[in-house]
């Protein structure tokens, strides 16, 4: 199922429209409305528009980064608990990645 799909099924949306908050995606979610944010597509695009998708890029780039990483703790690939107890460890997966970094 495509993200976006997803997104709509889950209502996550609809939740964020009603939260006010403003989010970046990529350009799979093109057309999902108000709070979502997404680059601008197409070659040659004018001089302001490459600007806002390097903006785009450089904002979602840190988040792209934490998902990446996130990925590589197979601790995460099986997890059975309640998805507090989730929040927790990947809390505590980002310590032990932050020290990790130096």
């Amino acid at each position: 199922m495509h993200d976006l799909t997803a997104a709509r099924i889950w209502g996550i949306i609809r939740r964020l429209k009603a939260a006010g908050l403003v989010t970046l995606a990529d350009k799979g979610y093109v057309g999902a409305g108000e709070p979502v944010r997404v680059p601008y597509k197409g070659r040659g695009k004018p001089v302001g528009q490459k600007i806002a998708n390097s903006a785009h890029a450089k904002l979602r780039g840190p988040g792209e980064r934490a998902n990446a990483q996130l990925k590589n703790w197979r601790i995460l690939q099986k997890l059975r608990c309640c998805p507090k107890r989730a929040g927790q460890l990947v809390k505590a997966i980002h310590v032990l990645q932050t020290r990790e970094a130096g």
